[in-house]
C-alpha cells in the first residue's frame, strides 16, 4: 500500500485490525494481499491502510456502513484467513 486511503467525506466506518506475528512466514504475505484484493471487491468497501514490520501489523479498513462490515466479517475466505492467522501466524 502506498499513501493514505482515499475515503469520502464522513460519515463512514473504520475497522482496525492489529496482529502480533509469529516466526512462520509461509503464506502470510500472499494471504494478506488476497484479503486486501477480496475486501476491495466487497460492496461498501472504501479503502485500506496497512503497516507491518517483523512483529506487528496494523490494518485499517474503511467501510460505508455497519452492514458492509458485517458482510465482510462473515465472508468465508476472510473467516478462513482469520482461523489460519490465529493458528499459524
Amino acid at each position: 500500500m502506498s499513501g493514505p486511503a482515499r475515503t469520502p467525506e464522513p460519515p463512514y466506518y473504520a475497522v482496525v485490525f492489529a496482529s502480533t506475528r509469529t516466526s512462520v512466514e509461509e503464506g502470510y504475505g500472499d494471504t494478506a494481499e488476497r484479503m486486501v484484493e477480496l475486501a476491495s471487491q466487497q460492496p461498501g468497501f472504501l479503502g485500506v491502510e496497512s503497516v507491518r514490520d517483523a512483529q506487528l501489523g496494523i490494518t485499517v479498513s474503511y467501510w460505508e456502513s455497519l452492514e458492509a462490515i458485517r458482510n465482510w466479517r462473515s465472508h468465508a475466505e476472510h473467516l478462513e484467513a482469520q482461523r489460519k492467522g490465529r493458528s499459524t501466524w
